[in-house]
């Protein structure tokens, strides 16, 4: 239905639907409603082109002979009006001087450009990793896109920007906001299978994006993107190497053992999983009227009415939370696990809730977790929201051709998400991003000109 889907939208629709107010289409900066006389406000990060309608002088003397008039104040109606993409060159010239002996030939300083040499400018690069990284549009469309606009970008070039700009720029950043994860008290993890094309095993081998960030609750959010070739439990480890606090994550054993070859570490356990068992378990039963008075129904509505306390608790300090915790929603826990230890053995244990069963029992000490701290989530759904952006990408480009284009897109990654969690514009953020750091860039190598002069040169020293 994709390629029918206007057809098909319009047909439901009916002529019902009725044309949107300009209010309806246009995003507010923030979720508030709307004060009155606030609208210039709620519009005002958006270029506006006032276009006057005057009555022609004729029009005007037909309408007022005696030529007694006022004007009022306009009558305003706005629409929203779209532009495509436009390119524009940026030709520089560089003043070049000789002296009259023709032995010295001095240039202008130019800018530090993104990848000297290159064609590519920050906007242009930041269009392309905004349509890769964030839109999930894969190259070869933008590759047909750019063409439809008179410009002839090929596929091999944009991925040889992105490769670049992520190893020599932007992972500057990232290795900046690993070391400031390690200060958060909560983080979440998880992972998801990934194949790389060129990776030196056989064809279908799985590598892996692992994917860590901080707690849900903090205001200030990073969300880093790790590949790896496998699953194995070392990765976290390493990754979290020195990391001190709780660690929300699924039901996956090598967490569980990360926690015992770590010092510091607690891992928590994910509700949404455990619900999810007893949902799958209903799902199975194709009549939703026998579904009521299962013991999957009847476990869902508990948990369900764990979250229901939960929610109510949002926005609270984390000391309160977690004293309203142990007062109102452990009761509700206990009552959960003491009446599934109960009723366990009355289904198979391979059956689906059977092995939703077995999942919450096994995961009891994991899922208590966020009961004693009023910083740690009941589940890990904001991992797996930061992850379904780059599942769809996944399913659009499918694989990834080599493991270097594979820790390079976990940069990008890394970089677009926190900005998204951050409620920044992600094509603003990266052209700035890729426009500043080249300038500061060579003035920290160590042959700069421009190092501060306690660093000191030990070879002039000499």
């Amino acid at each position: 239905m994709f390629f029918n889907e206007p057809e098909a939208e319009a047909s439901e629709s009916g002529d019902g639907t009725g044309e949107p107010e300009f209010e309806e289409v246009v995003i507010r900066r923030k979720k508030e409603k709307r004060k009155k006389g606030k609208r210039e406000d709620d519009f005002k990060d958006i270029p506006v082109t006032v276009i006057r309608h005057e009555m022609p002088q004729d029009e005007l003397e037909a309408a007022f002979p005696d030529g007694k008039y006022r004007q009022l104040p306009d009558e305003v109606y706005k629409r929203l009006e779209f532009h495509p993409a436009s390119f524009e060159v940026k030709e520089h010239h560089v003043a070049v001087y000789a002296g009259t002996d023709n032995e010295t030939i001095v240039k202008a300083r130019r800018p530090k450009d993104l990848l000297r040499g290159s064609i590519v400018t920050p906007s242009l690069e930041a269009a392309i990793i905004n349509g890769k990284y964030v839109n999930s549009m894969p190259l070869y469309r933008m590759e047909q896109e750019f063409k439809r606009n008179n410009v002839n970008l090929n596929r091999q070039n944009m991925a040889n920007w992105t490769i670049q700009c992520a190893d020599r720029y932007l992972a500057i950043l990232y290795d900046h906001l690993h070391t400031l994860l390690y200060g958060y008290h909560v983080l979440q993890a998880d992972e998801t299978p990934v194949e790389v094309t060129k990776d030196g095993r056989p064809a279908g081998a799985k590598s892996y994006m692992w994917i860590y960030r901080t707690g849900k609750s903090y205001g200030k959010a990073i969300v880093l993107y790790e590949y790896q070739k496998d699953r194995k439990a070392d990765h976290p480890q390493e990754f979290l190497k020195g990391f001190q606090g709780v660690c929300v994550t699924d039901g996956y054993q090598a967490y569980h053992s990360l926690e015992e070859k770590t010092a510091g570490l607690t891992i928590a356990g994910c509700w949404a999983h455990a619900r999810r068992k007893y949902a799958d378990a209903l799902k199975a039963i194709k009549d939703k009227d026998k579904r009521k008075g299962t013991l999957a129904y009847d476990a869902v509505k508990q948990i369900g009415a764990i979250y229901k306390l939960e929610h109510e608790l949002e926005g609270l300090e984390p000391k309160e939370r977690q004293h309203r915790r142990q007062m109102e929603v452990k009761p509700l826990v206990d009552a959960y696990f003491a009446w599934a230890k109960k009723h366990q053995g009355e289904v198979p244990p391979k059956s689906q809730t059977g092995k939703a069963f077995i999942y919450s029992i096994n995961q009891e000490a994991y899922l208590r977790v966020f009961l004693n701290d009023g910083e740690v989530p009941m589940d890990n759904n904001a991992t797996e929201s930061t992850l379904r952006g780059f599942c769809i990408g996944k399913h659009n480009w499918r694989l990834i051709d080599t493991v270097r284009g594979a820790k390079s897109s976990a940069v990008i990654y890394s970089i677009t998400e926190t900005a998204k969690a951050n409620g920044l514009k992600v094509y603003e953020y990266v052209e700035h991003l890729l426009t500043e750091i080249p300038k500061h860039l060579d003035d920290l190598l160590p042959w700069s000109e421009n190092l501060p002069e306690h660093a000191g040169n030990l070879i002039n020293m000499k």
